[in-house]
């Protein structure tokens, strides 16, 4: 049967970075990959950041977003239909950090998928400056994503603001309380390195991680409408004014409550990403791109956003 690892994470966590590091060590040990990538926007950011892992070994798949969750739950379906015909070892799930984990244990244990694939690792990245002042909805999504992991990971544990495993563990065991989840976690159950330091050891405890089952409080809300994502298309920003501009945008209290910023810009022939985060902003330069802000929150001001970012 082919595995599906799961990789999770709030959004601005760092699921797709982390990706690009997990599967180069599958692909290193030789096993043939499938990453399916899920989002709910027009443009995937995150699907363009992965395109160099595509081979003959690695296979790089989208979910079209923009509809309802029956229709999302169709086209996974399909996609992993389609996929458990080609013989892949494992199938990576990458999905939008919004989304409740219950869709995925649904969806893999309906026939003909339950026939085809086992769920391998669930693993929940978990950003080392974890927001202070989550809000119920927020909370609730992790919760979703924190029950049912086999291993936690920690990102940006060296960035501004960082907080300490013991700290975090504390946190997140009392998010999962109020929730009403009987999920507890201690500090041996976080992976917190520096994800350029990553053995072999500590790979396969990701591979293995498995996952726990258990239940929590639901939390009845839409959260594609909770949470949005504005898109702001062929904006040519330099570079420079841009993160003076991205800085502003997360300052801005009529700007509503930004949890992340990303994007391409070009500048003098070179294409550079940009993701950002309330305590870590950074650019990257990149072989190729797409002219696009985007901004993920809550409560957001579009007008607002729109004259900021175009002043």
């Amino acid at each position: 049967m082919v595995k599906v690892d799961l990789i999770t994470g709030f959004l601005g966590s760092g699921k797709t970075t982390f990706i690009r590091k997990y599967v180069g060590h599958l692909l290193d040990m030789g096993q043939r990959i499938a990453i399916l990538e899920n989002d709910f926007g027009a443009v995937n950011v995150d699907m363009m950041l992965l395109k160099d892992l595509e081979g003959d070994n690695c296979s790089l798949e989208m979910i079209a977003g923009g509809c309802g969750l029956d229709c999302h739950i169709r086209r996974t379906r399909t996609k992993l239909i389609a996929l458990g015909m080609q013989g892949f070892d494992r199938v990576i799930v990458e999905p939008s950090g919004i989304y409740d984990v219950d869709e995925f244990f649904d969806v893999l244990r309906d026939e003909p998928l339950c026939n085809w694939y086992e769920i391998g690792s669930v693993i929940t990245i978990l950003d080392a400056g974890l927001e202070k002042n989550l809000s119920e909805e927020s909370e609730y999504l992790m919760t979703s994503q924190l029950t049912n992991a086999g291993k936690i990971v920690l990102s940006k544990i060296n960035a501004k603001g960082a907080d300490t495993p013991e700290n975090l563990v504390g946190r997140i065991n009392g998010i999962l309380e109020h929730f009403k989840s009987e999920r507890r976690f201690e500090v041996k159950d976080i992976l917190a390195k520096d994800w350029d330091e990553l053995s072999d050891e500590d790979y396969a405890k990701i591979m293995n991680a498995g996952y726990v089952t258990g239940d929590h409080t639901k939390l009845w809300f839409d959260e594609r409408h909770a949470f949005k994502s504005l898109y702001f298309m062929n904006m040519e920003i330099p570079i420079e004014k841009l993160k003076e501009k991205v800085q502003a945008l997360f300052a801005s209290e009529k700007c509503g409550h930004i949890f992340r910023i990303k994007g391409f810009m070009p500048e003098n022939n070179r294409w550079y990403e940009i993701n950002a985060t309330r305590e870590q902003l950074t650019v990257t330069e990149i072989m190729d791109g797409q002219e696009v802000i985007i901004v993920i929150g809550e409560e957001l001001n579009e007008a607002e956003i729109n004259t900021l970012l175009g002043s």
